[in-house]
């Protein structure tokens, strides 16, 4: 492998988004981060003028000119840049002139703020969860044992009782037990490890909508499907990707049953695309799937969106509050994330899931 090859193979792993201008702030060179960012390749940006990249942006050329000029360095925080199709990206930048190149250079490093702060929010949710998860397990173990005495006791006095109808009573002590000791294993959730094998995420996707399009033979609800096929295989475990993305879509299906739904009939929408150059996590993977799962329904609350994934929070006074929980400890230990974004008439679950061969996923 040749230097100049080798520079460049190094530069597209970067997640750091690079772009190189010339002395006219004409584009040179762009890594795929910056690719990534931009949503733009770097054959549609070939020779392309800064200000044909970022929009209503004569002040940050006029600055970075400016550093041309002066042989200087700087660094902006939290840049707001306008893209094409009326996009727009919050981003630290930092400019850097090339004066030991034959011509000159300008350096650009960008680093995406929302990106940034989504990574440190998932960090954050990521330990709080596994911190409940522990206070969970250790309040569980101490609801089964007494549990496990009262159906015991019951059980002998149902042996003792001289009128068979009264083992009604006893019937109810056992049965109210039992329930309750399967609702605790379903708050501690599984310590199952996933299986990972080679499995298409659409094939996923196509079972969960089979299941819930036969919920909703006689509901006013759709749903739409929108797939990326040249997503490659994922390394998970089918069955338990199945279990994650069905409580997802089932609770869009019960959102869209809601009393406060504005509509007479609403969508559910999923969505695929694969991603390139994704940190999740503190992890830097080179490809990743991103599903969405997309409601029309009323929304989540404001108080809730902050901890819908923890154990016991759910907006609906029937709700257990767990489907969201065991689909956030699924995703995570196939080492993905799950993001939630809600306002009246859209909620959206994406899941990242990295795509990895089969050394990587050990």
């Amino acid at each position: 492998m040749s230097i100049s090859n080798l520079h460049k193979r190094l530069l597209d792993n970067l997640s750091t988004s690079v772009i190189v201008f010339d002395q006219e702030l004409k584009l040179i060179y762009i890594n795929l981060a910056a690719e990534s960012l931009l949503a733009l390749s770097g054959r549609q940006l070939q020779s392309a003028w800064i200000g044909d990249i970022f929009f209503d942006a004569d002040q940050d050329i006029a600055e970075i000119r400016n550093a041309k000029d002066s042989h200087s360095s700087f660094t902006k925080r939290r840049a707001e840049l306008h893209l094409s199709q009326g996009r727009t990206i919050v981003v630290d930048y930092s400019i850097t002139p090339l004066l030991d190149l034959e011509d000159a250079h300008i350096l650009m490093e960008l680093q995406a703020l929302n990106y940034a702060e989504r990574i440190s929010k998932e960090e954050a949710l990521i330990s709080t969860h596994e911190t409940t998860r522990e206070l969970v397990r250790g309040l569980a173990h101490e609801i089964k044992n007494p549990l496990g005495g009262i159906r015991g006791a019951a059980q002998l006095l149902a042996r003792e009782l001289p009128d068979n109808e009264l083992s009604d009573y006893t019937n109810v002590i056992i049965e109210e037990a039992d329930r309750l000791h399967k609702l605790v294993d379903r708050l501690v959730g599984s310590k199952k490890l996933p299986e990972l094998k080679s499995i298409n995420i659409h094939e996923v996707l196509e079972r969960v909508r089979n299941l819930i399009e036969a919920e909703i033979l006689d509901k006013d609800i759709s749903i739409e499907r929108n797939y990326d096929p040249s997503i490659p295989n994922v390394f998970a475990d089918s069955e338990q990707l199945i279990q994650a993305v069905l409580n997802i879509v089932r609770n869009a299906m019960q959102a869209l049953e809601s009393p406060n739904v504005r509509h007479s009939s609403g969508t559910i929408k999923l969505t695929t695309r694969v991603l390139r150059n994704v940190t999740i996590g503190a992890v830097f993977h080179r490809l990743a799937a991103r599903v969405e799962i997309v409601d029309d329904g009323p929304g989540i609350p404001e108080e809730l969106i902050g901890s819908i994934f923890y154990p016991m929070i759910s907006g609906r006074a029937e709700g257990t509050g767990l489907g969201l929980s065991i689909a956030h400890s699924i995703i995570n230990q196939h080492k993905g994330m799950i993001e939630c974004s809600s306002k009246p008439g859209q909620t959206r679950f994406a899941i990242f899931i990295p795509v990895a061969n089969a050394e990587e996923s050990k």
